[in-house]
């Protein structure tokens, strides 16, 4: 039997339509009858009405007798798998309801085949049963007929971070863990590790069912965060900030270090009395958002030398969760490598490639300085540039010695492939880098340079995530 995770449900009924004369009517598809039977209690204690199905062959008749509002339904089944017969209702004209898939051994090439087929969403097992049922509500309450032109976002297709090392499973729970508590959380880890990921993770696995919004302080000048952040009032007008925007949901602070000490203050009172006011407001506002906070700084550091308000890093480090470089979990390369194959052959259209297994154990032990980011750019950049189905590896030792030689100009290579944005944040990346070597590490020569007035510039290399004391000078 595959085992369910052992998570307390909160028994409140979620589920509006729960309450009426005629609940929603679940079908539950799964061979393993431990599980038919434990989804059937939970839902039908949930408000729900449900029947169980053993194999497709019964869940055809089923559907067939009357039509359902919903199917939970398992890939692996001894008669038909899931896929094929999601398949088959969406050729027929039977896929008027939401199907959510179920799998303990489900890829993302799996995923993504469901989610064309016209499922609205992948659950792995073990199940998680907050998960689950927070899934069934949103299904029965967004669901509208798919379309073929529609694509589910791929982000939303894989529930976690990829990989099945020890680290990764192990950050994972970790995470579940965190997740149930409301308060602040501290990500760290290198450039490119994943902690966008690690926070839409959080939040998906978290009670509150708010928005998830993300804010990057370093990008705005000194007199803004705290408007933006806080909200402000100016002749009679009201203008929430952020904080009011998140309500019941999760904010994302990246580069926490770069807010300003007043507004460093009001965060602090915020967090320690569960209430916040608006700049030139008097109304209190409850404070009821997880935060999660980022730096490319060690923030104990910037509090030892005064540099950050030191309550502030206490009330945000509370539970700290740092990210491994991939360095350290290598062996979910190949896992990686295919993850972002099929998320660029499905978002993009590129023509599919798959990695020759020389080629994976080239990149296996490859030392990844640029983490799961530059890995995701190799991907990237082998679609576009390839012809032949396979990569090999000669194509991928090429690519590398490419990376290696612009590295040899610059601290970081500029991907052409990238968007715009992106691609220009590289270039002043490297930009000011080089200056900061050609002078010393002096930030006022740097100005005089690059014509950038000083206070801007330095809110600039924090934004790059640049620290000038820490550049080598040629």
């Amino acid at each position: 039997m595959m085992p369910l995770h052992n998570t307390k449900i909160d028994t409140t009924k979620q589920n509006s339509a729960a309450q009426t004369r005629q609940p929603p009517r679940i079908l539950v598809v799964d061979d393993e009858t431990d599980i038919r039977n434990l989804l059937q209690e939970i839902l039908e204690d949930e408000g729900y009405s449900v029947q169980v199905a053993e194999d497709g062959a019964s869940a055809r008749v089923i559907l067939n007798d009357k039509p359902v509002d919903l199917v939970l339904l398992d890939i692996w089944m001894p008669d038909v798998d899931g896929i094929t017969l999601l398949k088959e209702w969406a050729e027929n004209g039977r896929l008027s309801m939401p199907v959510i898939m179920m799998s303990g051994h489900g890829t993302v090439e799996t995923a993504v085949e469901a989610t064309r087929m016209g499922a609205y969403d992948f659950i792995e097992k073990p199940l998680s049963l907050a998960k689950l049922l927070l899934t069934v509500e949103h299904a029965l309450k967004n669901h509208k007929q798919p379309s073929h032109a529609e694509t589910k976002p791929l982000a939303n297709l894989i529930p976690e971070p990829v990989g099945k090392s020890v680290l990764m499973q192990q950050l994972r729970e970790h995470i579940r863990h965190v997740a149930k508590h409301d308060t602040p959380v501290l990500l760290q880890g290198e450039t490119g590790s994943g902690i966008n990921v690690i926070a839409h993770y959080l939040h998906n696995h978290g009670h509150m069912n708010g928005p998830f919004i993300e804010l990057n302080i370093a990008a705005l000048e000194p007199a803004q965060a705290g408007h933006k952040l806080f909200g402000y009032e100016k002749e009679r007008q009201v203008y929430p900030g952020i904080l009011e925007q998140a309500d019941n949901g999760t904010l994302l602070l990246n580069e926490i270090d770069a807010l300003d000490r007043a507004s460093q203050a009001k965060l602090t009172s915020a967090l320690e009395n569960k209430y916040f006011t608006r700049i030139n407001g008097k109304t209190q506002i409850k404070l009821q958002t997880r935060l999660i906070s980022t730096s490319h700084h060690n923030l104990d550091e910037l509090v030892k030398q005064k540099k950050f308000h030191g309550d502030l890093y206490y009330r945000l480090n509370v539970l700290p969760v740092n990210l491994p470089p991939l360095r350290d979990h290598r062996e979910d390369v190949p896992e990686l490598l295919n993850y972002y194959v099929s998320i660029f052959v499905d978002q993009e259209k590129l023509p599919y490639r798959k990695f020759s297994m020389a080629a994976q154990n080239r990149l296996r032990n490859y030392h990844w300085p640029g983490n799961i980011l530059e890995l995701m750019n190799l991907v990237h950049r082998l679609l576009i540039t390839g012809n032949d189905e396979e990569i090999s590896l000669e194509e991928v030792d090429t690519s590398l010695n490419q990376q290696q030689a612009n590295q040899a100009h610059s601290s970081l290579p500029i991907d052409y492939d990238r968007p715009l944005r992106e691609a220009r944040d590289m270039f002043e990346r490297t930009y000011f880098e080089h200056q900061l070597r050609k002078t010393h590490g002096s930030v006022s020569k740097v100005a005089q340079i690059s014509g950038i007035e000083r206070t801007h510039l330095y809110r600039k290399l924090r934004a790059l995530g640049i620290d000038s004391k820490n550049i080598s000078t040629e």
